[in-house]
């Protein structure tokens, strides 16, 4: 079992109780996927505001992060009511897939603006290298499985990517006051990560498949 697999586990042990109140209130999985679309429109929503109205005060950004990784709550929730409620559909997995692209391409957006609003041109620039990876990753994956492949190699997958954008935002809100350094490095330091380690994932899952393509 490697590390995602033991860690997922963990969670599910931890969020199993409040699956399975959510079935009992009827709750549906498609419907989860729907909130956590609306809490990452929420989050980015706060970017901006936080770029617009509230230049200097990165306890915005802190929030805004927080409510991204909330939102990511709701993404492994979906698929646990589905499969506990006996509520798995073609439509719903597909569903899924497609919000949690709207979803994390939405966050990266409100930061890109944020950051451009804020001055920092070259994060913002990493922060669309991240936005193109975080899409490449899941694009290639996709293709892959359309043509008969397996693909579900490489470092940088939705729960990593989400986990380290929104602790950087939280991280970077909490030493808001910082002077020693700049606190948005904070945030632009795990999106550097994210823009490197997303696109590298998207090239080896090519690779990955071309071997495979090779050897049949």
């Amino acid at each position: 079992m490697n590390y995602r697999d033991w860690l997922q586990q963990v969670i599910y042990k931890i969020i199993n109780p409040v699956v399975r109140g959510m079935i009992k209130i009827g709750i549906t999985p498609n419907f989860i996927t729907t909130t956590g679309l609306v809490l990452n429109i929420v989050a980015a929503a706060l970017f901006v505001y936080a770029g617009m109205y509230k230049s200097g005060d990165l306890a915005y950004v802190g929030w805004a992060g927080g409510i991204v990784l909330f939102a990511g709550l709701f993404d492994m929730m979906d698929g646990r009511v589905a499969r506990l409620g006996n509520m798995s559909s073609t439509f719903g997995a597909l569903y899924d897939s497609v919000l949690d692209r709207y979803s994390e391409l939405v966050t990266l957006f409100g930061i890109f603006y944020y950051l451009i609003l804020q001055g920092y041109l070259w994060g913002s620039m990493i922060t669309f290298a991240a936005l193109i990876g975080s899409l490449m990753v899941s694009y290639v994956r996709a293709r892959a499985e359309g043509l008969g492949l397996e693909c579900k190699v490489g470092l940088m997958q939705r729960p990593e990517r989400v986990v380290l954008t929104a602790l950087g935002a939280i991280f970077c809100g909490v030493f808001g006051d910082c002077t020693a350094f700049d606190p948005m490095l904070i945030m632009i330091v795990p999106l550097t990560v994210i823009a490197i380690l997303a696109n590298w994932t998207a090239f080896i899952r090519l690779a990955h498949c071309y071997k495979l393509l090779k050897n049949k």
